[in-house]
């Protein structure tokens, strides 16, 4: 069972944003997540995308090493995960001499690609 896996470090996309677009690719096939990334109006879906494509980079090139042959649309989207990244601290200006804090987030992603069981 070949496996194949990609990882997105410091994408500057809160990590609950990023959620909502991974459970919508989990579980399915790599062709079948590429269409739902390519039509979802998200800001996350472009990354996750680049990611996704280059998993099943990673998986073809794997397999040419081995010379076996794979084809890289019917595996499936086995695992995805979002993890909190390093959180930017800033400050706004707010009334009476106060300062506000702006919580900058960034997000960790790893995605798993394997064969259909």
């Amino acid at each position: 069972m070949a496996t194949a896996t990609a990882q997105l470090r410091n994408l500057s996309v809160a990590p609950r944003k990023v959620r909502l677009v991974a459970d919508m690719i989990r579980g399915k096939s790599v062709a079948q997540a590429r269409a739902i990334l390519r039509f979802t109006v998200k800001g996350s879906a472009l990354p996750l995308r680049k990611l996704l494509d280059s998993a099943a980079a990673n998986a073809d090139n794997a397999a040419s090493e081995r010379h076996a042959r794979l084809d890289t649309d019917e595996m499936i989207v086995h695992e995805i995960q979002v993890g909190d990244g390093r959180t930017l601290r800033r400050f706004v200006h707010a009334p009476r001499g106060r300062a506000m804090r702006i919580r900058k987030r960034s997000c960790h992603v790893t995605l798993v690609l394997s064969e259909k069981e």
